[in-house]
């Protein structure tokens, strides 16, 4: 029987260190895929993901399991991420939001080409539609873009991402919904096209 995070965590504070090596590659590539989602910089969403871990590995002898091991993970990142953007040291990117920063090739399963390969305008009508939504989502308001981030591509429960943003649930359904009013409004041009 597979071990929950809570139990590899425990295990770690225990001293095993096997368990967080089961965490670190179990959670790598999700956090710095959020991270980079967040800053922008692959570069800097490593060092960010190696922070998260390394104040983790710090925590262990304190941690208790009050909350899922991912909510304290993520609020982790999130705080270090916004704490990122905030100082601004960084210089912005242009990504896709769909794309993963590159991992080492016994990280990532191999890619399945599809026979049926998209013709070149679907891909530039795709990579427009990609680009459109990424500059919206980048506009929000850093705690707005964060819970996006958290609620849609992460998708985390309300009750998670409320911990992770340390705010009640009812401030974090408010701040979502003016994050997707403004996300409507924004790629209402975007809907549009695609109806007529």
């Amino acid at each position: 029987m597979a071990r929950t995070d809570v139990q590899l965590m425990l295990d770690v504070k225990a001293g095993d260190e096997q368990s967080f090596e089961l965490l670190l590659r179990k959670y790598r590539a999700p956090l710095v895929n959020f991270l980079y989602r967040m800053v922008r910089d692959p570069g800097v969403a490593e060092e960010l993901a190696q922070e998260v871990f390394l104040r983790v590995y710090r925590a262990r002898k304190e941690y208790a399991p009050s909350a899922k091991f991912t909510t304290w993970m993520f609020r982790i990142a999130t705080n270090l991420a916004l704490n990122s953007v905030r100082d601004n040291r960084h210089r912005q990117m242009e990504i896709s939001m769909d794309q993963s920063v590159a991992m080492g090739d016994e990280d990532q399963p191999a890619m399945q080409v599809p026979d049926d390969a998209p013709s070149i305008e679907q891909e530039m009508v795709a990579r427009t539609r990609a680009e459109m939504i990424l500059k919206a989502v980048h506009a929000l308001p850093e705690k707005q873009r964060a819970a996006v981030l958290l609620h849609k591509y992460q998708e985390l429960d309300y009750d998670e991402i409320a911990r992770i943003l340390e705010c009640s649930e009812s401030a974090l359904k408010s701040l979502l919904f003016r994050a997707y009013e403004t996300l409507r409004a924004e790629l209402a041009p975007l809907v549009n096209s695609v109806r007529v």
